[in-house]
């Protein structure tokens, strides 16, 4: 029997049997893993098995290989975030990009507490897209597609006016670097350089970056999956918010 503990943040649930469910779960030590809740179907367990919810898990299974059972408890409910129509859209597009961007029990310590700290904002929507915006930028980065904002890429030194990204490369290029070649680089908000107010424009410009190596970097390593549509409702909630 292999057995082991782990707190986890619930990514999907969907009904297994008649009173069982199959839940799948970021954990700090253990990955994104998944696994059966005997009763996870019933009035009791259903409400607590919601997307971002903080569980304390116990994982059991005959063999390591198996899908194993979890027992679960509740550490924390993101039900706040269930009254706020832009909050519940972001929520279901982080637990969205997890599931398509993380490997099976592949440890990613420092993205599960980037995601916990980002989930426990969701009850200040001032802040949020913005802690979303550099959650996304945690996310490429810790799979190895970070974008490298230290300097130009052109001019090979640091820059006070970084105002681009290399579409292939993922370095930023200085206003005085770009040149002639400015309209073929992909936009760098100052929100993303840590200047300034970060107003909503900031922010949408910066999905636009961010969603751009999802697309083309991440996801072609992925088989070319598309990426998930929450993400994209997501952004076209808060684009329509900063369009009213």
């Amino acid at each position: 029997m292999v057995e082991w503990r782990d707190q986890g943040i619930l990514l999907s649930s969907r009904t297994h049997g008649e009173t069982s469910a199959i839940i799948d779960v970021f954990t700090p030590h253990h990955g994104r893993h998944a696994g059966v809740v005997r009763g996870g179907a019933s009035r009791k367990m259903a409400p607590i098995l919601q997307p971002g919810a903080q569980l304390d898990l116990t994982w059991r299974a005959r063999l390591e290989d198996h899908i194993g059972t979890f027992t679960a408890e509740p550490i924390r409910s993101r039900a706040g975030a269930m009254g706020d129509r832009l909050m519940l859209a972001g929520l279901n597009a982080v637990t969205s990009l997890l599931l398509f961007c993380l490997p099976e029990r592949e440890a990613h310590q420092r993205l599960y507490e980037q995601t916990e700290q980002l989930f426990d904002l969701l009850n200040q929507t001032e802040v949020w897209p913005l802690a979303y915006l550099r959650w996304e930028m945690a996310l490429l980065d810790d799979l190895g597609f970070g974008l490298d904002l230290s300097s130009c890429a052109v001019l090979g030194e640091q820059a006070n006016d970084l105002s681009y990204v290399s579409p292939r490369t993922g370095r930023a290029v200085s206003r005085r670097g770009a040149g002639d070649w400015a309209d073929r680089l992909l936009p760098l908000p100052p929100c993303l350089r840590g200047e300034g107010p970060a107003p909503d424009a900031e922010i949408a410009q910066g999905f636009d970056l961010t969603g751009h190596f999802l697309m083309h970097r991440l996801a072609p390593e992925l088989g070319h999956k598309p990426l998930p549509d929450a993400r994209q409702r997501f952004v076209d909630r808060f684009k329509r918010q900063l369009g009213d």
